[in-house]
């Protein structure tokens, strides 16, 4: 019997699958498939050492007692244990030590917010921790330019509750914004674009007085603590958050549907 030939069975390396995935814009495909293939090589790796458990307790049981096969088992849970506690924290070390902010451009803060409920928090599907240091660098790159007009808007939020809790640097903030629009209003009064001596000396003269209101009144320090705690939830969020589909053409979808099929295959 003769069959066609199909160009789709032609076997493709991991590693140029994934990076044509990569080049072609199908990141939520190849986040999908890096989990897949990450829970595929945890479930063997349980089964290998469940038959391991089986076969060292059937042979300590013709040889040594039950106290013994108890032993191993509690040994290869620890070991389980500890090597999943050592990949998480080399993950979540792993988020400190990359740019987030790498592949981030003024073009991104252009484009129209995402939905609050359905493109930014998502459904409790929505969420995994990442597998790998690399799906979690793939992730965070991606969701911080998908999402940086969501997370400049929570930057500004926090910044606003931290003035709320502190208003004497509410009050200095105000201050400082007050005294610069005085300083416009005497320059247009006055005419002080025809002295410019006179004008550096009063814009001098204001920046020392900003800088001295502003250390009094501990700007900096609700700044520093909106900044800190933005920073973490953007981690933590761009993180955690599966990347989802971005909008693609009829064709793209179809290729996108046949590269789903292969991803479950």
């Amino acid at each position: 019997m003769v069959f066609s030939a199909n160009p789709l069975s032609l076997s493709v390396p991991e590693p140029a699958f994934e990076s044509w995935l990569r080049d072609s814009g199908y990141l939520e495909i190849l986040d999908e498939r890096t989990t897949n293939l990450d829970h595929h090589s945890s479930y063997s790796s349980n089964n290998q050492s469940d038959k391991k458990t089986t076969t060292t307790a059937a042979a300590s049981s013709t040889t040594k007692s039950s106290s013994s096969s108890t032993i191993t088992s509690t040994s290869t849970i620890n070991y389980t244990l500890f090597a999943l506690s050592f990949s998480y924290l080399s993950i979540i070390f792993s988020l400190f030590t990359l740019n987030p902010f790498a592949k981030l451009t003024t073009d991104d803060f252009s484009g129209n917010t995402p939905s609050w409920t359905v493109g930014f928090i998502g459904s409790f599907d929505s969420y995994s921790f990442p597998s790998t240091p690399s799906q979690a660098k793939l992730r965070v790159h991606e969701n911080i330019k998908r999402y940086a007009r969501n997370y400049a808007t929570l930057l500004v939020l926090f910044f606003a509750c931290s003035l709320y809790q502190m208003p004497v640097s509410l009050l200095g903030l105000v201050s400082g914004l007050a005294l610069w629009d005085g300083v416009r209003y005497c320059s247009h009064r006055w005419n002080l674009e025809a002295y410019p001596s006179l004008k550096l000396t009063l814009v001098r003269f204001a920046q020392c007085a900003t800088a001295v209101i502003l250390y009094c009144s501990s700007v900096q320090i609700a700044t520093f603590w909106a900044i800190a705690v933005g920073y973490a939830v953007m981690l933590m969020h761009a993180s955690l958050r599966k990347l989802s589909p971005s909008k693609q053409s009829a064709r793209a979808d179809g290729n996108k549907r046949f590269l789903q099929s292969k991803n479950r295959g």
